[in-house]
C-alpha cells in the first residue's frame, strides 16, 4: 500500500500511527512517543525492527507529515521541510525552560548557527531543537580546552569551547564537535544495565557517519596548539 492511499484521522492513536508507519516503510516499528522537547524524531535500527521516538505532537499530523517521517525513517537523509513546518506550528507544545539563557552564536571567525542548520539538515533532517552558543571565557579556559563542547539537556543548548574561535583550526572540526554535541541532543542518555552510556556503540557508529570524521579526528590528534 502505497502512502497517498493511508488517510490518518485528525486525531490518531499509537497504535494507528505505528501501524501506519510500518505500511509506509515496510518493517516492524517499535514506536515511543515522548515529550522530549531536544529531538522531535529519534531513529535506532536492529535487525528487522526500527526503534522510533516520536515527539506527542506528530499524534496529530496530517498525511503529508507524517510521509515525510517514514522517508526520514528510511533514509535518515534527505530534506523535510514538512516536518520542519509542522515543528515551527506546533512549537507551543514544547516544554520550556524557566532559566534565561544568553545566547552568543556569532564568533570572530565562525557563526556556529550557519553550521548547527547545515548539520541539522543534513544528518538530522532538521529534528534537533536545541540552541547552540560559544561558552563563556575565562581564565583557565586555556586549561579545560580538550572539552571541546557540551549538551545541557535541562537547558537544551549546546556549548561550544571558544578556543575553537580561531583562523587555525578547520571548519570541518568545529563542524565535527558540533555534529558530535547534537548526537548527544538527539540520541540522550542511554541506560545499560544500571548505568548511564552516554557514548554508547550506537553513539559510536552514528558519530563515525560525520563525513569528515577521519580528518577530523587526525587533526585533534595532531593538535599542539
Amino acid at each position: 500500500m502505497s502512502a497517498k492511499q493511508l488517510l490518518l484521522p485528525l486525531a490518531h492513536s499509537e497504535i494507528f500511527l505505528r501501524s501506519c508507519l510500518e505500511k509506509m516503510i515496510g518493517r516492524h516499528v517499535s514506536l515511543t512517543i515522548t515529550d522530549n522537547s531536544t529531538s522531535m524524531i529519534s531513529v535506532k535500527s536492529g535487525g528487522n525492527t526500527v526503534a522510533v521516538r516520536l515527539h506527542r505532537m506528530f499524534l496529530s499530523a496530517g498525511n503529508d507529515v507524517i510521509s515525510e517521517v517514514a522517508r526520514f525513517i528510511r533514509n535518515r537523509k534527505g530534506k523535510t521541510p514538512l516536518i520542519r513546518d509542522f515543528i515551527r506550528q506546533n512549537s507551543g507544545c514544547l516544554k520550556k525552560t524557566a532559566r534565561k539563557v544568553v545566547i552568543n552564536a556569532q564568533g570572530k571567525y565562525y557563526h556556529l548557527s550557519d553550521i548547527y542548520r547545515s548539520i541539522n539538515e543534513e544528518y538530522f533532517g532538521g529534528t534537533v531543537s536545541a540552541r547552540i552558543a560559544w561558552g563563556a571565557k575565562s581564565p583557565r579556559y586555556a586549561v579545560r580546552k580538550r572539552t571541546m563542547g557540551s549538551y545541557s539537556s535541562h537547558a537544551n543548548i549546546i556549548r561550544i569551547n571558544p578556543v575553537l574561535d580561531r583562523r587555525s583550526v578547520p571548519r570541518y572540526f568545529i563542524e565535527f564537535i558540533v555534529y558530535h554535541e547534537m548526537l548527544h541532543a538527539a540520541m540522550g542518555v542511554e541506560i545499560k544495565n544500571g548505568r548511564r552510556s552516554v557514548h554508547s556503540r550506537e553513539f559510536k557508529r552514528r558519530e563515525r557517519l560525520f563525513k569528515h570524521y577521519d580528518r577530523a579526528a587526525a587533526w585533534e590528534k595532531g593538535d599542539k596548539a
